[in-house]
């Protein structure tokens, strides 16, 4: 039975891999991750608040005084040789973990707006990651700011990244654009070589203690996988590039309706922070055994096999209607 798959023009061999979570921030737990048998890993993202804010850190130090002193400047190191922090250690992790393990490692961005972050890029290929993961997810609190000017952001981002690096790109989408299906070939034509469906961002509540907003972290189930599986069947059937399913993929089931939808791969974070990395060898048991039940002997022979131009129910992903849905429940 063969379970590999391609994606980001990378061979994988099964569909399974770890999203970016604290799990893929150490190389123990990549290492562990590995021996159960996951395929690849997201690293945890640097963010470009982390970039900027060390490069800031390097020109204070180097020029504060610079307009008495000027000449003293000859004998700091230029600051491509200055170790910056949170930034120079995400490199740092990056070459380790590469050094110790032998699956596809992806790279991970995580910004807004286009600057010197972005040559960040080019330094990410050098550290070794077989990819890079672009999570550009902006909350729009402008009501004056037109839609086509976000669309705009985050195409721009992606193309100055494109100019920093050969490395494959996969963007992570977000599901509330107007026309994900639009955006999805907008991030096509400007060189993504694959998306992921869908970024899952935290979630804000209300500290009612403190009186203040917060964040918290936004475990999935498999009930929310619904709205993945809907965009994977449409954007299999309409833009040419690879697709990585994430958020609710947590059983074996979740991961043949992803791949049948035509995901080349998923994404696991909240299942295995949940289940620990033990958790894949039972996903990857069940896989097989499904599969030989029902005579598949690949993951290709089942790529797509319901997606939207191979299914007899396209309305299912095509209306959000839910009269069907109501007619057919029965307590």
């Amino acid at each position: 039975m063969n379970l590999s798959t391609t994606y980001l023009g990378l061979e994988f061999k099964n569909p399974l891999i770890a999203g970016a979570s604290p799990l893929t921030g150490s190389s123990d737990k990549i290492k562990e991750l590995e021996d159960a048998g996951i395929a690849g890993v997201v690293l945890h993202s640097l963010f470009e608040e982390q970039i900027n804010h060390d490069l800031h850190a390097v020109d204070h130090f180097l020029f504060q005084g610079s307009d008495s002193f000027a000449e003293s400047l000859s004998y700091f190191p230029e600051s491509d040789h200055l170790e910056s922090s949170e930034s120079e250690h995400y490199l740092e992790d990056l070459a380790e973990i590469k050094r110790s393990t032998d699956i596809p490692v992806i790279a991970s961005l995580n910004g807004v707006s286009s600057g010197g972050w972005v040559k960040y890029a080019k330094k990410i290929q050098e550290a070794g990651a077989a990819a890079l993961e672009l999570n550009i997810t902006y909350i729009p609190t402008d009501p004056m700011q037109d839609a086509r000017e976000i669309e705009n952001m985050y195409v721009k981002v992606l193309e100055d990244i494109k100019e920093n690096t050969t490395l494959p790109l996969a963007v992570k989408m977000n599901p509330y654009f107007t026309n994900p299906a639009q955006m999805a070939k907008r991030f096509k034509d400007a060189g993504a070589n694959g998306l992921v469906v869908f970024d899952n961002p935290v979630q804000v509540d209300i500290d009612l203690d403190e009186l203040s907003p917060v964040q918290r972290a936004n475990l999935t189930t498999s009930s929310s996988i619904s709205e993945t599986l809907r965009w994977c069947a449409i954007l299999h059937s309409m833009v040419d590039i690879s697709l990585a399913a994430s958020t609710g993929v947590h059983t074996a089931k979740d991961v043949l309706k992803a791949v049948m939808s035509g995901a080349d791969v998923t994404q696991m974070a909240s299942a295995l922070l949940k289940h620990g990395t033990g958790h894949v060898q039972t996903i990857l048991k069940e896989l097989e055994e499904w599969m030989e039940e029902k005579e598949y002997v690949s993951i290709e022979q089942m790529k797509g096999s319901i997606s939207l131009d191979h299914c007899d129910n396209k309305a299912a992903y095509e209306r959000a209607n839910y009269m069907r849905a109501l007619l057919t429940y029965r307590f």
